[in-house]
């Protein structure tokens, strides 16, 4: 019997022993294998142009948007960087061939559907796409409502922000900034091109009807509130339209100039986005307007100027978007495209995405537009769909 328990012994020491060996070979495979990840990850950094590693919002993803981005040909490059408008027919084939960094949708696009025909509208543009694309709408509120007009999709209509602060204050932007984000996360759209952050306080300004009708300080609030909801949310938030609208027209119809001088601007309408930007804004959005004190030549969204103001002065890492380039405040510029990438966006809002395609591949062969820029852009926004965990690597 002793002799019986006595080899039970040693063969339970001898499993033992096998185990330890067995954990110590792994932990070693382990080390190693991780002491290989972070050479080659070092590796990778070192290839990395030193200029486009500003240790910004998305820095943590920037090795992994660099070997992406090598991945990519010249068109596949260049299709990313436009937000494109939700074509009324052959969506599919077309996001197919030229590979869009995203689609921006309307209410159009919307009406009469239901949440699991919006689901499968956009399962089947994911599929067709390389890098999954973003989905964009502007669900602002009040008189921009792109989802919440349909029924189908909402009971009622998101209220304005204005409406929102009167019956609750912060407290109330914050819930319905959840719910929002909670829709259009089901709804699988994961950009809102909102908020409006904007200071207009008369009834008589054409932004006052979007905005939250408060001061700078408030404002600030309303944007700090907004994006620090939408955090734990897969919806990014978008603040717009920099560097502040103020009391000027519309820009849909026709040119807008802003005449104010760079302080009463500086002091009051830069807050906001500062302020939001320090709470973890990922994309700013660029105005038609073209504020003199600034640039007194250029549209904001084609300025040079305005966009090292909100990169260097704002310290913001993020994406640059400029408004919709149909617009009629600049729609017949010339070489409005190259002129939207050259001032420093990140992403290019367009209707007519063939010509506006073609117009970039003809900027590179004529040397009027580098590849390098091109690449940098793209870079940025991997790292950002990365970020995002829109890009899943296996």
């Amino acid at each position: 019997m002793k002799k019986k328990y006595l080899m039970i012994l040693l063969i339970i020491i001898g499993i033992t022993m096998i185990m330890i060996l067995k954990a110590d070979y792994a932990n070693k495979e382990t080390t190693k294998y991780n002491n290989q990840s972070i050479v080659e990850k070092e590796e990778l950094k070192s290839k990395i142009p030193e200029e486009w590693q500003d240790n910004g919002i998305f820095k943590e993803y920037y090795e992994l948007a660099y070997e992406k981005l090598q991945t990519l040909t010249l068109d596949e490059k260049i299709g990313q960087i436009f937000l494109v408008s939700y074509p009324n027919s052959n969506q599919i084939e077309v996001l197919e061939k030229y590979q869009f960094g995203g689609y921006l949708f309307f209410e159009k696009d919307f009406r009469g559907k239901t949440k699991q025909q919006v689901q499968e509208m956009i399962q089947k543009l994911q599929k067709v796409s390389k890098i999954p694309i973003l989905t964009a709408v502007d669900e602002e509120g009040g008189t921009v409502v792109r989802i919440s007009s349909n029924k189908n999709l909402r009971n009622s209509k998101f209220l304005a922000s204005k409406e929102l602060y009167k019956n609750g204050g912060f407290s109330k932007i914050k819930e319905d900034t959840i719910e929002k984000s909670k829709l259009l996360e089901e709804l699988k759209i994961n950009l809102n091109l909102a908020p409006v952050v904007d200071i207009a306080t008369s009834s008589n300004d054409y932004m006052y009807k979007r905005s939250l009708g408060k001061d700078a300080s408030l404002t600030a609030t309303y944007a700090k509130t907004i994006i620090e909801a939408s955090k734990n949310t897969s919806v990014s938030y978008t603040l717009k339209h920099f560097p502040g609208y103020g009391n000027n027209v519309d820009t849909h119809t026709g040119k807008s100039v802003d005449k104010r001088s760079y302080e009463e601007i500086y002091n009051n309408d830069l807050l906001p986005f500062r302020i939001g930007i320090q709470a973890g804004a990922e994309a700013v959005l660029i105005s038609h307007n073209i504020v003199t004190s600034i640039d007194s030549k250029n549209p904001a969204s084609l300025s040079k100027n305005v966009h090292e103001l909100l990169r260097k002065d704002l310290n913001f890492t993020g994406i640059i978007i400029t408004d919709d380039l149909t617009m009629a405040a600049v729609s017949k510029d010339e070489d409005i495209v190259m002129k939207a990438i050259l001032a420093g966006n990140s992403l290019i809002i367009v209707s007519d995405y063939e010509n506006s395609i073609y117009a970039v591949k003809e900027a590179i062969k004529s040397n009027k537009l580098s590849e390098e820029t091109i690449n940098q852009l793209v870079f940025r926004i991997l790292a950002w769909k990365y970020s995002k965990n829109m890009i899943v690597e296996l």
